[in-house]
């Protein structure tokens, strides 16, 4: 007997982005749970597009950041939790790309490169790995002509939204060329049980 044809989904995500969900959780004592989200974007996919939640399964999800050289991290007091943090992401076989990140003369933090590298890989890993969906989680107008990409290969590229105020910040760019939006504010309004299963408590 065939096996039931699985639809995988290839998710990608913006370091920058998902940091500040989880700051904008923290004044609730929450944080991302990455399992719970990587089910409702499958569960979500799934109903959209009329299939089995069963079938459809992320197969692979790339993370994608700069960092600051250990021994900056170190100085600043940030390399535990950084590495509190990656271990999270470790734990759902998180893929990740980084980058070194440095500091401007006034203190603010520069990466240079990780936007193209995101685009390249998530357009690459498209075209070899056969996703059958691809979903960002970004809101980065950098990211439109990826979308208009993607959608070139005849895949759907999906956009999850989550924004850590209440203003819809996503580029009205990108907002233009994705297939469909996944906006996790929306459905918080709508269903507000999704938090629990989505999010966890910060000290879990």
């Amino acid at each position: 007997m065939p096996s039931a044809k699985i639809f995988s989904i290839g998710l990608f995500i913006d370091g920058n982005y998902f940091k500040l969900i989880d700051r904008g959780l923290e004044k609730e004592g929450r944080r991302v749970n990455l399992k719970g989200l990587l089910k409702y974007i499958q569960k979500s996919v799934a109903e959209k597009y009329g299939l089995d939640a069963a079938a459809c399964v992320v197969t692979e999800t790339h993370f994608f950041r700069g960092r600051y050289r250990a021994k900056v991290a170190k100085d600043k007091n940030m390399l535990l939790s950084d590495r509190l943090y990656e271990d999270r992401l470790i734990e759902n076989d998180v893929v990740f790309h980084y980058k070194h990140v440095y500091d401007l003369p006034d203190g603010t933090p520069h990466e240079k490169g990780i936007d193209v590298w995101f685009a390249l890989e998530a357009y690459e890993l498209a075209v070899y790995r056969d996703f059958d969906f691809v979903v960002m989680i970004t809101g980065d107008a950098d990211y439109e002509m990826l979308a208009r990409k993607i959608k070139s290969l005849k895949k759907p590229a999906i956009l999850l939204s989550w924004h850590y105020d209440e203003t819809d910040s996503t580029a009205k760019a990108l907002k233009e060329e994705i297939s469909y939006q996944i906006n996790i504010n929306s459905l918080f309004r709508t269903d507000p049980s999704l938090k629990n299963s989505i999010t966890e408590a910060a000290s879990s």
